[in-house]
């Protein structure tokens, strides 16, 4: 017993002692970018290119360090101050920074470390700007909710029912969550974009519903004799719920609209072609992409390693990423080997689904209305992507198509290159968004 004891002391004296060295290598850091940022002020370039990894001391001569203080202010004028130091984490990312405001113009000082405390990342960025989109609130004088279910037998989704008041029978939107196990909300962070665009489209009488995806409230388990695909993840569910609006007194049977994000958006001429004739009135998507989803994540993985001076070792995981998404798209045929990890984890049956399915074939054939939204800053999903859908359905007068300057893929407003650290920063929807979507509910068309 004595022994069972110590044990448990030494165990749990492990895991302080664990947390107590991180938080000490955090306040390393922390001190590293002051300290960066002071050698940056005292245009010390020979001391500043002594920080970096040795990797990138080699890659880069002590010369490029040297007045760039001088080049930053002939251009936005003279240092004035700075703010204080913020840390922020994301996708195995940690970057210190501190806003530094010049005569002209406010920029961003940004460091990162490596785990043993060698700057791999130093750069002087714009500052972003906060955005100006007011918080979407709750109003119960013009809005009400309440529980209800959708799901499949056995696969019982909770979710929330939000009407407009004043009227007896509202179109209705059904939000199709992106990839991951998400709660109704659809929250990243402090952001919550599915409680907004609910709240948003309910004060211009549209209402909406929406429920917890089924990895979020059964993980991996499926249905007997099912295996996992764009159907079992996400298409069943968005069937019921459309059985559920049809059902609903308070619903226009006749208006009932599937709003999709991310690979709720990709998946929604899916859930159009596999509806009842008639069921649907129109399909939104957000951000989606017709590409290929092993190519985005190559892509994505690709631009996030851009943040900071990869290492050999970010490298050759991004070489091992491009093999397995190679030849997971030859799943299937004589070509595949077996040896080489299936992307991401998943099974073949989930690959195998999308390498048959086709998002825009699957579009083109539909006669539905259909809108297409793409913020402009998404780098999760981008704007080649927004061309390809243009491209693709340019004979389909059924389609309208709007991108926007200012948002990123969570349709917060911003500026500059986006990042998945604005995700940490509470920024709600765009109004515009919510607008032009009841708008093409109201009309089919949307303001230019």
């Amino acid at each position: 017993m004595i022994n069972g004891y110590l044990y448990k002391w030494a165990l749990l004296l492990g895991l302080l002692l664990g947390q107590v060295a991180a938080l000490f290598a955090q306040d390393a850091n922390l001190a590293r970018a002051e300290r960066a940022y002071r050698l940056f002020v005292a245009e010390q370039g020979d001391s500043l290119h002594a920080m970096l990894t040795r990797e990138l001391q080699e890659k880069l001569s002590p010369e490029v360090f040297k007045g760039t203080l001088r080049q930053a202010e002939r251009q936005v004028g003279k240092l004035q101050s700075h703010s204080e130091w913020k840390k922020e984490s994301a996708q195995g990312i940690t970057i210190y920074y501190c806003n530094v405001q010049f005569e002209r113009y406010t920029l961003r000082f940004v460091t990162s470390f490596d785990v043993d405390g060698g700057m791999n990342t130093i750069r002087l960025i714009p500052a972003p700007v906060l955005s100006t989109t007011a918080p979407v609130q709750y109003d119960k004088e013009k809005m009400s909710e309440r529980d209800i279910t959708v799901g499949v037998p056995g696969f019982s989704l909770p979710g929330t029912l939000t009407l407009p008041r004043g009227q007896k029978q509202y179109p209705v939107v059904i939000l199709v969550h992106g990839s991951g196990a998400h709660d109704r909300d659809e929250t990243l962070g402090p952001n919550k974009p599915f409680r907004d665009l609910a709240w948003g489209l309910a004060e211009q009488g549209i209402a909406t519903i929406r429920y917890e995806k089924r990895t979020k409230v059964y993980g991996a388990t499926l249905p007997e004799g099912r295996e996992l695909d764009y159907d079992t993840e996400a298409v069943d569910d968005v069937l019921s719920a459309i059985a559920l609006a049809k059902s609903l007194p308070e619903i226009a049977a006749d208006s009932i609209y599937v709003v999709g994000h991310s690979l709720g958006a990709i998946v929604a001429p899916r859930i159009a072609e596999r509806a009842q004739t008639g069921s649907l009135a129109g399909i939104v998507l957000i951000a989606g992409t017709p590409r290929p989803l092993e190519d985005l994540v190559v892509e994505q993985s690709t631009y996030l390693a851009s943040l900071t001076d990869a290492s050999e070792a970010t490298r050759a995981q991004l070489d091992q990423l491009k093999r397995e998404a190679e030849n997971t798209k030859k799943l299937g045929t004589p070509a595949f080997n077996d040896s080489i990890p299936l992307l991401l984890g998943q099974p073949s049956s989930y690959w195998l689904f999308i390498n048959r399915y086709q998002p825009l074939e699957t579009a083109k054939k539909l006669t539905l209305p259909i809108l297409i939204l793409q913020g402009e800053r998404d780098y999760q999903v981008t704007m080649q992507d927004f061309g390809l859908w243009r491209f693709g359905l340019l004979r389909n007068k059924n389609v309208v198509l709007k991108s926007y300057p200012k948002l990123n893929h969570l349709l917060q407003e911003g500026t500059g290159m986006s990042t998945p650290f604005e995700y940490n920063q509470a920024s709600p929807v765009s109004g515009q968004v919510i607008t032009d979507i009841a708008t093409f509910i109201r009309t089919g068309q949307v303001a230019d």
